[in-house]
């Protein structure tokens, strides 16, 4: 599995997510909050499968679909 997000597009994921659980344990109880999960999974390690079905890379190296 090769990485396919660099270091921006990883942070932002983490914030996103952050965000988004912190919003569904302090807001109402609404299990869709709950999809902050995947923005922190993929950043952690820093591999799409979305990224990788449309051939977008984000590391500033040309990896091959």
């Amino acid at each position: 599995m090769t990485k396919n997000m660099g270091a921006l597009d990883r942070g932002l994921r983490v914030v996103v997510g952050l965000g988004l659980i912190v919003a569904a344990v302090a807001g109402p109880a609404d299990p869709w909050g709950y999809i902050g999960v995947v923005p922190l999974l993929t950043a952690g390690v820093g591999f799409c499968p979305a990224y990788k079905l449309l051939g977008v890379c984000t590391t500033g190296k040309n990896v091959k679909a």
